[in-house]
């Protein structure tokens, strides 16, 4: 079975994408998702947190996220901290998750597939790219946040450059080519290799 991720930067249109393959029967394991699952539910993950971040980081057993989002968001520092706490638990519930998978290949969507380094564990990464204006446009529209904000997010990724120069394939979503073609293809491609 072939390891397929998805990657792109906020906004690109990673998840729609990923809903395409879906919507094809292709398995999908969407990596924030698992976060925040994990979060809530790993005892040892919820340990970890507590003990590097405080108690507040949970309320009533749960993750108290504008908490902890507080603490990272303009602390670079912290924000790695959190990462290297998170990431390995998350690769390892995909790891398991694709174990458990029939399909000719599966797809882990996820966001910082080259910053968690979660591509070794995948055989070929698809990158989703729209110009830079889009993405700020898309990510204002639906987080409900400033431009500033999406810039900042923006800023803590690698380069969208560097990032669709290390996918094996990628996909253009800029509503100018049209995207599902382009799934289609890539999806032909893939259920033969896998």
């Amino acid at each position: 079975m072939l390891r397929v991720g998805i990657t792109g930067g906020i906004g690109s249109g990673k998840s729609t994408v990923a809903k395409v393959f879906e919507t094809l029967g292709v398995p999908v394991y969407y990596a924030d998702d698992a976060a925040k699952r994990l979060m809530n539910e790993n005892n040892e993950l919820k340990e970890e947190l507590q003990k590097q971040f405080g108690k507040e980081t949970y309320l009533n057993g749960t993750l108290n996220r504008p908490y902890l989002s507080s603490l990272v968001f303009n602390a670079p520092e912290k924000l790695t901290l959190l990462n290297s706490i998170v990431h390995p638990a998350t690769i390892i519930d995909a790891e398991n998750w694709m174990s458990r998978q029939s399909a000719a290949y599966v797809i882990k969507e996820a966001a910082l597939i080259f910053e968690s380094g979660s591509q070794e564990q995948l055989d070929k990464v698809i990158g989703v790219y729209a110009p830079v204006p889009l993405r700020i446009l898309r990510a204002m529209k639906r987080d409900s946040i400033s431009r500033e904000d999406v810039l900042a997010r923006m800023d803590k990724q690698i380069s969208e450059i560097i990032k669709m120069r290390l996918c094996d394939h990628v996909i253009t979503n800029d509503e100018q080519k049209m995207l599902i073609p382009q799934v289609l293809e890539l999806h032909e491609k893939l259920s033969k290799e896998g």
